[in-house]
């Protein structure tokens, strides 16, 4: 076995946003991307694999500058591409809004929101959902950008913002694990004049972790596809495309 600095000691960041991952009330992470990591890391020899949660934003900045080595996965998009490597991916997912149980039945989607101009929008920094709404036609204005899913729940139940852009999976696990009254989901109607299609999420290093990144998606093409990981991923709501 090679003697690489990872083959020792790996970081798993993560944020908290079931089914993903999420911390249990011991301080263990939990979730389908988490399960999966440790899975891969551990077939691949790691001796020592740490977790930390971070929220979103600090995700692509903190593997750059190497405070972690690996990133729960995200939507993978060019912009993101330039700046850090990939794994190959791990689900695709479509975006879904988080609404007040009351919200009216004619808000579907994001064009029902950018021609209401009594509505506004929350959506997590960095998230592909800000910009996915901007093309939708929602001026920037009525977009409030929070840190945290936590922080844009808040804003929801107390009426600062009529919506909640994410994903669908995301929202449902969401009120499944809190079990917070008040709120419902609905899949998000076209975009901007198309239908959006499922979108690809995938791990991701800092662009010089080569040896770790291709060691790593090894691990995924033996796992992704089994039927432990099948079994993992409909535990958690996943379904097959």
């Amino acid at each position: 076995m090679d003697n690489l600095p990872w083959r020792e000691r790996v970081i798993f960041a993560y944020i908290d946003e079931p089914p993903f991952a999420w911390t249990g009330e011991d301080g263990t992470p939990f979730g389908c991307d988490v399960a999966v990591a440790l899975r891969v890391l551990r077939s691949l020899g790691v001796e020592q694999i740490e977790t930390r949660r971070v929220t979103f934003a600090e995700l692509i900045p903190g593997v750059i500058a190497q405070q972690w080595t690996i990133n729960t996965p995200i939507f993978i998009t060019p912009e993101r591409g330039k700046l850090v490597r990939f794994s190959r991916p791990v689900w695709a997912l479509s975006d879904g809004l988080m609404l007040r149980a009351d919200a009216p039945s004619t808000l579907k989607g994001y064009a029902s929101i950018a021609q209401d101009s009594r509505l506004r929008l929350g959506v997590v920094r960095d998230q592909v959902q800000h910009q996915t709404a901007l093309r939708a036609g929602i001026p920037a204005e009525r977009i409030d950008v929070f840190e945290t899913q936590e922080a844009v729940v808040a804003a929801l139940l107390e009426g600062r913002v009529d919506a909640y852009a994410a994903t669908t999976i995301g929202h449902r696990a969401y009120l499944t694990y809190t079990q917070q009254d008040g709120l419902r989901v609905v899949d998000t109607l076209p975009a901007y004049g198309v239908a959006v299609p499922p979108r690809l999420g995938a791990y991701s290093f800092a662009k010089t972790s080569t040896d770790l990144a291709d060691a790593f998606d090894g691990g995924l093409a033996e796992f992704l596809g089994s039927a432990a990981h099948r079994a993992l991923m409909r535990a958690h709501g996943f379904t097959e495309y």
